[in-house]
């Protein structure tokens, strides 16, 4: 048996890129030499990796157990070559998701802290919702995410790493905002504003709230926490959202948070892969992460 990095490096893109096409562009190959190098590994492991569903390359058993070996060999060749550079053309790339409360309120600080210690790292962050994230890290494109949501994969590593608030907030003019020690019976009746399906932000609003009233309208569907946040200004509904979220437009006074008792808290997660190989840079900043802790958090 003779397979050569190449062959494991395009296997791995062919799980990420779902199609030879996209697969031989993202290596700058033909097509033609893609799929060429896919027959030889499948000839000289015996088995096909991949099954053919209409013109898509979709990973079958063979393929899963490959996947993480795989990866695990290209990390470990990425980490030899890193070992033997200069000093000053050695950089380390970690592609980290976050979920978008983390990615917009807490990642950046987070980076910038861990910079500080270690600026020959370079970062891809991709930011998006918890259900998109979790499956580009079951799929290995992302080394490891920072998730607001639970996950169901049992695939993934889940660890909690911060807590965090949620408040229920409406605009200022809105018949709960002047009540005090409001509960949840206090809520029914009301038109909410939600994120997206798949977004933790929802996942959170359906197990804290939605699953609790009896009668509740479901509002405007949003994709950004700005946009929801400029809808409950306007008095288009309540939403309940994460405090790192709201901190600025309840200072601006565009929003209020109900005096809601007791109040909302939740876990965020750092999730990888079960059998991702945590290279020294990756498992220091997994590390770092697991013993940082914002300022004034």
């Amino acid at each position: 048996m003779n397979i050569s990095f190449k062959q494991l490096k395009l296997f791995v893109t062919l799980v990420q890129a779902g199609n030879l096409a996209e697969a031989a562009e993202r290596l700058c190959i033909t097509k033609a030499a893609a799929s060429l190098s896919l027959r030889e590994l499948e000839k000289q492991l015996d088995c096909r990796l991949f099954d053919r569903v209409r013109n898509r390359l979709q990973l079958n058993t063979q393929g899963e157990q490959l996947l993480p070996l795989a990866d695990e060999l290209l990390q470990r060749l990425a980490t030899m070559e890193h070992l033997f550079q200069r000093p000053d053309q050695s950089r380390d790339l970690l592609r980290i998701g976050a979920s978008n409360t983390i990615g917009n309120y807490l990642l950046p600080r987070l980076i910038a802290d861990y910079l500080r210690l270690h600026p020959q790292v370079e970062f891809k962050v991709v930011i998006g919702n918890t259900r998109s994230l979790a499956t580009q890290v079951a799929d290995f494109q992302l080394d490891m995410a920072l998730l607001e949501g639970s996950i169901a994969d049992s695939q993934l590593q889940q660890q909690e790493w911060l807590r965090d608030s949620m408040q229920v907030v409406a605009a200022p003019t809105h018949p709960l905002a002047s009540r005090s020690r409001l509960s949840l019976a206090d809520l029914e009746h009301q038109r909410w504003l939600l994120r997206e399906p798949g977004s933790g932000s929802r996942e959170q609003f359906q197990q804290l709230v939605g699953s609790h009233l009896q009668h509740w309208t479901p509002g405007l569907e949003l994709s950004t926490t700005e946009s929801i946040l400029n809808a409950v200004a306007n008095g288009l509904g309540l939403c309940l959202l994460s405090g790192l979220a709201t901190a600025a437009a309840l200072r601006d006074g565009r929003v209020v948070a109900l005096d809601l008792q007791p109040g909302f808290q939740r876990s965020l997660r750092l999730v990888w892969h079960k059998a991702k190989y945590l290279n020294p840079a990756l498992a220091q900043f997994t590390d770092f992460c697991q013993h940082w802790r914002p300022i004034h958090y």
